[in-house]
This record gives structure tokens, sequence and C-alpha cells, in this order.
């Protein structure tokens, strides 16, 4: 477990340093970003990293480094799709759209 807990706000800045960062932004739905925040703040103080909220963890940091926010995977999946597998992050253009997220597939298991 992490020295220090993560709250909702040290958590949300993460998300926006790291839309920020990659040039991406939140999910403009404020509900749905913040269930995902509290998931992403749970396995924080849970694991010690910020493990994808999506996802379940394989059990330790380094088998689970590819799922640790952002992820690996978004990456690709942004530009392809617009978004990331739990459309926590948008590209620019596809937010721009207004269309709600769909589900993509899990490039973990592909």
């Amino acid at each position: 477990m992490a020295d220090r807990q993560k709250t909702r706000e040290d958590t949300e800045l993460f998300t926006r340093m790291v839309a920020s960062k990659q040039g991406w932004v939140l999910n403009p739905d404020t509900e749905f970003y913040s269930t995902l925040v509290e998931g992403l703040m749970r396995n924080f103080n849970r694991y010690g990293y910020f493990l994808c909220p999506c996802r379940d963890t394989e059990g330790s940091r380094e088998a689970d480094r590819e799922a640790i926010c952002p992820c690996v995977w978004s990456k690709l999946d942004v530009p392809e799709y617009g978004h990331c597998y739990c459309a926590l992050y948008f590209s620019k253009e596809f937010a721009s759209t207004g269309k709600q997220p769909a589900a993509i597939p899990d490039r973990r298991f592909s």
C-alpha cells in the first residue's frame, strides 16, 4: 500500500495532467468521469499506483505496468477510436463531435 493516500483532488489533478501532456481531453460526462476518478483513487490507495479503473490487477506493479494509467493501449485507442478503453480520455476531435464513447476491443488480450 502507498505511504500517502490519494484524494479525489489528487486524482483529478493526475487525470488533468495526463490529458494535457497527451493532447487529450477528459470525458465530459461529469458523473461518468467521477466514477472513473473514484476507481483510479481506490486502485492507487489499494495497490500504490494508478491502475486503470476498468482492469483487474495481475497481482503486482510489474505485471500491471502496461495497465497503469495512462495504459499503453490508450496511445493506440485514442487515435483509432477517439477514446481509451475506459473512456476517461478522449481525442480533441472525438470530444468535439459530441458522440458518446462506444465499447472498443480490449487490446490487453489481443
